[in-house]
């Protein structure tokens, strides 16, 4: 717990915690909290100390002694907001304002203006959703065509981009998963202050954020969080002075700290001070007094280390640049020439000679950057948006990645980059021959986010059942086995999942004879073909060892044609379903779905398209800036039939974090599949097992599968999908386990028939993850389908599968037989095949 007090700390303490920092040493957050209250000489040790950081991750860097500012306009879109903090006298009402926002034109006006002034950045400031409190607000967009303030953000930024060649820089408060996907290709950098995680500041009355939804900690927690899984560059950082506590302000740094380690998208964090406003609840309050600040920038540059850049805002200085530039800050933020600060609007900003003048006279040259900082300009992707990247290039110095300061932005078309095929498009063949080109990735010890933090989020699995519950789930799986998903006979369910032994093949006979009793006896396939059209992909899902960078070996993409050409050939080799699934490739265009989709039928009318996972459907849904009930109603007027229930992986966000890092929330997984149904479009529906999961968790999964279907009826069957451990990067990191054991393979196959019972009729095994003799056994113990014949197969071929990427009919047939049973070609949804 938190302590509330500000005591202030020992002499003892702050010369102990100086001598940690001093060593190098990690400070815990009693050591980190005595130093905010270093004074005298203390405090002029801990800023040398600080500084000595920041110095040694500007040489790192590549530009020792330089502090970075950038040149901007400040964008006040809108005033309005729906939340009521007690200091802020940016938000207003609606009758002090002569619109609820800015009209587009106003928008280009202060854009073009600061572009004639040299200023590179389009700061977009606003209150969060103003629509949900003021109807005015509300009022205006609907006459405008706009369904949300995000939508007019969104649409502005495209203009200042293509009339203007400002960069924006967007802050919009709060924003979801799915709202950073939409709003990333529009502005190479995006922020919002954490401000503190006192939630008592945000709960309790007089507290500065009380009644405000969107100070919530735990939310604007979650929002880095999601900025991180979309490989957004984001600023973040605290709002000192408003009530916290010191320790309560460490507590703070530490949640950036962890955010950064596990996502690397941080890219600046500023410590502000608060300073009071008249007309607010808080004008009586005392300022954040600077040696305060001082202190707590210097703690921040100790916690965060010298990668981390570091802002304090010129204009609430008082003058004290050489203080913070000791204290370890290497960035004045944005500055502009042309607007005023709007948030402190009492505070001008200093003169660009005057700032400059006094960086140097403490020692450093002051350059500028972009919005989006040096490091990520120069590694481009993920965290570039293609379609961004000639405005940032046109701009940005190559060797630094910093602004070319003469530079003047033009308006630019922001559009798809030009299409580029190729690669290694004959790994669905070589993988089985001469196999990949190495067992990782070379961005293996970056791209996945830092390992040792990743594994402090693997949760424990429950404690073991009793016998008692274990005879009780055999008896609820032999009279009435979907009731063991009713939260009343959780006990029972789990004990089910750790069966073994002769509990364990009970329960595969029992899940056996309501396969019989559902399906009959014959064992169902089809006769398909996967093609995986392109492996480029920057999501870094930590158990994927199929996605490539552009420039990796193995890295391919297949043209339209190419597509449509496999297609064909599989229509000739007796097929009825294509199976397509790619990366999320950032230059993959937002027609190229449907195109795909298109080629195909207008080669083969009559074959079923089944095609792109959820994760794919929403990314492109926001890359095309439309809801995605609009992209797959598209898609399905392009000829797409069904579509894979892949990347649900377990749909419990808890573990989803941990072994996907930017994957789609299991929420934004349920949506998609859910209005898919809605509109006739039928999925699969998958778990992938065998990780860093457990019962537990496989249980809460099957209970999603079970509502959706509940509400939809749109699943077709069930495919349990085996961890494939070889090449995978988390297990590659030593943090995942090498796949399920054979035990809780049987034990997952069965349970799924017996927990989906009266839902979901059609339980699949892969062979391509389980093998010819494993694919018998779940036929045995619940599973009444093959899937398909595949003819190619790469994703687990690449993770490190042994067990090829086709199977002959004659093969699958086979299988079935080992089983005792008789097998039957089927159409996707199940019917009968007449081909």
């Amino acid at each position: 717990m938190v302590d509330r007090t500000n005591s202030g700390p020992t002499e003892a303490s702050v010369r102990r915690a100086l001598r940690r920092a001093a060593t190098g040493r990690a400070l815990d957050v009693d050591e980190a909290t005595a130093l905010l209250g270093a004074r005298g000489d203390a405090l002029d040790e801990l800023l040398g100390i600080a500084g000595g950081i920041r110095d040694a991750g500007l040489r790192e860097a590549g530009r020792p002694g330089v502090v970075t500012y950038s040149k901007k306009v400040f964008i006040p879109l809108t005033r309005l907001c729906r939340d009521r903090c007690h200091y802020c006298t940016f938000a207003t009402v609606p009758h002090r304002l002569p619109a609820a926002y800015l009209e587009k034109d106003e928008v280009l006006a202060i854009a073009r203006e600061g572009a004639a002034q040299g200023c590179k950045e389009a700061l977009f400031t606003l209150g969060d959703r103003p629509e949900e409190r003021w109807s005015a607000a509300r009022r205006w967009l609907d006459e405008r065509g706009y369904d949300s303030t995000l939508d007019y953000v969104r649409a502005c930024a495209v203009a200042v981009l293509e009339e203007t060649g400002l960069l924006p820089h967007l802050n919009p408060g709060v924003l979801s998963w799915s709202e950073l996907q939409r709003l990333k290709p529009v502005a190479p950098s995006m922020g919002m202050m954490l401000e503190t995680t006192a939630t008592r500041l945000w709960s309790e009355p007089g507290g500065p954020h009380f009644g405000s939804p969107d100070k919530e900690p735990a939310v604007r927690l979650r929002v880095l969080d999601d900025a991180g899984r979309v490989a957004v560059p984001f600023t973040t950082g605290i709002l000192i002075g408003i009530g916290e506590t010191h320790a309560e302000r460490v507590d703070a740094l530490f949640a950036i700290r962890r955010a950064h380690r596990e996502y690397g998208h941080l890219q600046e964090v500023i410590v502000q001070n608060f300073r009071a406003k008249p007309d607010t609840a808080m004008r009586g309050m005392p300022d954040a007094e600077l040696h305060d600040l001082a202190a707590t920038v210097a703690v921040a540059r100790v916690l965060l280390g010298p990668r981390a850049r570091i802002q304090a805002p010129p204009n609430l200085i008082e003058g004290e640049y050489d203080l913070l530039l000791r204290a370890g800050i290497d960035d004045w933020g944005g500055v502009s020439p042309l607007t005023p600060d709007h948030v402190n609007p009492e505070r001008p900003w200093p003169h660009l000679d005057d700032l400059a003048r006094r960086t140097a006279e403490a020692g450093f040259t002051l350059r500028e950057r972009l919005t989006i900082y040096p490091e990520y300009v120069r590694a481009g992707d993920p965290w570039l948006d293609p379609r961004l990247l000639a405005h940032v290039s046109a701009l940005a110095d190559p060797e630094t990645g910093l602004a070319v300061e003469d530079a003047r932005p033009e308006g630019r078309p922001w559009q798809e980059p030009e299409e580029v095929f190729g690669g290694r498009t004959d790994l669905h063949v070589t993988i089985d021959t001469s196999g990949r080109t190495g067992d990782r990735r070379g961005d293996f010890d970056c791209v996945y986010g830092d390992w040792a933090e990743v594994a402090t989020k693997v949760t424990a699995a429950p404690a073991a059942a009793g016998d008692h519950d274990l005879r009780a789930g055999l008896r609820l799986a032999a009279d009435d086995p979907a009731a063991l998903l009713d939260p009343r006979h959780t006990d029972a369910a789990l004990a089910l999942f750790g069966a073994d032994g002769a509990a364990l093949d009970e329960l595969c006979r029992l899940a056996d004879d309501v396969r019989r009793a559902t399906v009959g006896d014959d064992v169902t396939y089809v006769v398909n073909r996967n093609i995986n059209f392109s492996n480029v992909c920057y999501v870094g899902c930590r158990f994927c060892a199929f996605a490539q960078r552009e420039r990796d070996a193995d890295a391919y993409r297949l043209s339209v044609d190419q597509v449509a050409d496999r297609a064909e050939e599989a229509w000739a080799a007796g097929a009825t379903e294509v199976c397509l699934q790619g990366g999320i490739d950032p230059k993959m265009p937002v027609t190229g779905y449907a195109d795909i989709v298109r080629a195909i039928k207008a080669r083969v009318p009559e074959m079923h398209v089944h095609a792109f996972s959820p994760m794919e459907i929403v990314t492109a849904a926001a890359k095309a800036g439309v809801p995605v009930r609009e992209w797959l109603t598209q898609l399905r007027e392009a000829g797409l039939d069904t579509i894979p229930g892949t990347a649900a992986e377990i749909l419990d966000d808890e573990v989803r974090w941990v072994l996907t890092k930017g994957k789609l929330p299991a929420a934004a997984w349920v949506d998609v599949v859910s209005t898919a149904h809605e509109l006739g479009i039928r999925s699969s529906s998958t778990m992938m097992y065998g990780h860093v999961d457990h019962p537990g968790q496989w249980l809460a999964h099957f209970r999603v599968l079970a509502g959706v279907q509940d509400r939809t009826g749109g699943f077709t069957e069930f495919v349990a999908l085996p961890f494939v451990h070889t090449n995978a990067p988390i297990y590659l990191a030593g943090i995942a386990r090498p796949g399920p054991t054979w035990r809780e393979n049987r034990v997952v196959h069965a349970m799924a028939r017996l927990l989906l019972h009266g839902r979901i009729d059609n339980i699949q095994c892969s062979w391509v993850k389980l093998g010819d003799a494993g694919t018998v056994a779940m036929l045995q113990g619940g599973c009444n389908d093959l899937g398909g014949t595949l003819m190619e197969e790469t994703i687990s071929r690449m993770a490190g599968s042994a067990n090829g990427s086709a199977r002959t009919e004659e093969q699958l047939r086979a299988i079935a037989a080992a089983a005792g049973r008789p097998a039957r070609r089927r159409t996707t949804a199940y019917g009968h095949a007449t081909r």
